[in-house]
Formats: structure tokens, sequence, C-alpha cells
């Protein structure tokens, strides 16, 4: 069991835990290999690998609009090597750097690409243990992919950070107050991809309009929906959510949370009849988004995450 998070007296806020080390921290910079996997409708997806080559392989799946580029993936990538795990980062379409091929991207519901990346390493290497990491974005699919599999995920151990359980709440918090200022961000990022694309496929939505959006369930409505075959933006949270999936999870998981997370309600948190006995929920009073820094120390802060979840594996993997 992960010891308790106890957040930095210097850092309880939660856009500090947020933000911290995303503005503060040294960027560790991992040594990746990149291999690009073709995926079967024609498009691809591009994998950044750790360069040991041996021990378990974790696959860690980012948040919207992240990338091996991310601060939570750069450290773990970065520290999983040292407790004896192979880490490969799956990059959704279009988050490697380069536009995907068709016209469809990536969304919080798409468990299809993930599900192959999976049958693919069970294939390659059908005796070597594999286990999964989602932030955000990444872990609502990852817990979407666990129940949809129910008993017959082929993974041995799973965690889960900050994940947007009720998407169409989380969407409503992040039109409120300083999270707003979050929302800009990313539908920037957003927005940008869908112009870059434009010449290969037309928007869904005229550009100039596109560029009238000002918040995630008008972007979602127009543009996401559309693209992913769902009717509107309601039916994409509703289909999407992994809340609903909870209880039909049979591999060990971990999920770690913090009631402060400016990304959402704490009304999205499941209650303790949804999980399904093979979940241990973790809830911490502090954490932010992706965040839970510790440490008595500015100048030397401790960043909980990729010490407990390594070690939670560990326990699952070697054990």
């Amino acid at each position: 069991m992960p010891e308790p998070f106890r957040p930095a007296w210097w850092c309880r806020n939660p856009h500090l835990q947020t933000l911290w080390p995303v503005l503060f921290r040294r960027h560790l910079r991992p040594t990746l290999r990149r291999e690009r996997l073709e995926i079967p409708d024609g498009d691809f997806i591009d994998l950044d690998w750790t360069m040991n080559e041996s021990g378990p392989i974790v696959i860690l799946l980012h948040g919207l609009e992240g990338s091996s580029r991310s601060h939570y993936a750069r450290s773990m990538l970065a520290t999983l090597p040292r407790h004896g795990f192979r880490a490969v980062l799956m990059h959704f379409r279009g988050c490697s750097g380069e536009s995907n091929r068709l016209a469809r991207a990536y969304h919080s519901g798409e468990t299809g690409d993930f599900d192959f990346l999976v049958s693919t390493l069970r294939a390659r290497a059908p005796d070597t243990p594999l286990a999964a990491i989602g932030y955000s974005l990444g872990g609502n699919v990852l817990l979407k992919w666990l129940g949809e599999q129910g008993a017959q995920a082929p993974l041995r151990a799973a965690a889960a950070v900050s994940v947007p359980f009720l998407l169409h709440e989380s969407v409503d918090r992040m039109s409120h107050g300083f999270s707003r200022l979050y929302q800009w961000h990313l539908l920037k990022s957003l927005k940008r991809n869908v112009h870059r694309k434009s010449d290969q496929h037309p928007a869904p939505v005229p550009l100039p309009e596109l560029e009238k959006i000002k918040n995630f369930y008008e972007f979602d409505d127009r543009v996401t929906a559309p693209l992913h075959g769902y009717h509107g933006a309601m039916h994409y949270y509703t289909t999407a959510s992994s809340r609903q999936y909870l209880n039909r999870i049979h591999i060990p998981t971990l999920i770690v949370h913090a009631k402060d997370d400016p990304f959402m309600r704490e009304s999205v948190v499941p209650q303790p009849d949804e999980l399904s006995p093979a979940i241990e929920f973790h809830m911490h009073r502090h954490g932010g988004h992706v965040g839970f820094v510790g440490g008595t120390r500015p100048w030397r802060p401790h960043y909980w995450l990729e010490n407990e979840i390594p070690n939670w594996l560990a326990h699952h993997l070697h054990g």
C-alpha cells in the first residue's frame, strides 16, 4: 500500500500543486527510442521506449495534449528503469509531434489503439509481465479498457492518476474560476491541431467558427463528437466516462486522486460500492492535478507519485 501523501507546507494550494512540476522542476531528459506502430485502419501511433531491454514492461498513457515531453511522463520514464522495468509511452494519435494520417484523432474513450498495442506486446513477448499507468485522460482510457476487458485483461497490474471519471462534470468544472486558464491552454493546442490537419482533411467546423469556440463542451460537440461517431458532446461524455466501468475491473489497480484537483469536482469521484474488489482507491486531501508535490524545502521537493507508483507495481510484478 502506498505511503500517505503529505503535501509540502509551501505547496498546499491546488494550483501550486498542479503547476509546480510544470514550471519549476528541473527538466528530466531520459534517453528514449522511438518506434512507429502501424495500426489496422491505416494510421499509426508512435511509441517512446526507455533504452533498457529487460524486465517487465510498463505502458504509459499521457493526458490531454500530452506526450513523452510532459513532466509526469519524463519523470516516470526516468524512474521506472531504476526499479527494474522497461517503460514505453504510447502517444495518442497526433500527439507525438506529427499529425496522424486520418481525419479522426483521439479522445477520452478511445481504447482500440491501446488494446492493439497490448496485443502487439503480448504477441512479441508472451512471457513478459505487462502493466500500465494512465494519467488524466490516459487514466480514463486505461480504466475504461480494463472494465471492457474484465478478467481477460492481459496486464498484471495498473495505476491511474487524476482521472476525470465523469467527463461532463469535469468539463463543466474547467469553465469556472482559475481552471479556465487550463482550459484556454488546452483548447489552444486542440485548435492548433485541427488547423494543422485542415490541408489534408476538411475540419468538422469551418475554421473561422473554430476560433469562436470558447470551452471544452463546444469543442467536443462540434469537433470531437462528429469526428469519432458520437451524436454530440453529451453522447460522447456519457459513453466514454470510465466511472461506469470500475466495477468490472479484475486486475489489481491503484487509483490515486486528490480532493482538491482543479480539473474536476469532488462529485466525479466514485462511491465505494462502485469499485471492484481489485481496485485500491487512494483519495488525498491535497495533490492538485497530477501534482502530489511533497518535501520540506522548496529547493528540494519530493515527487511522491514517482516513488509510490513504481513501488506498488513492483509488488505485483516482481513479487
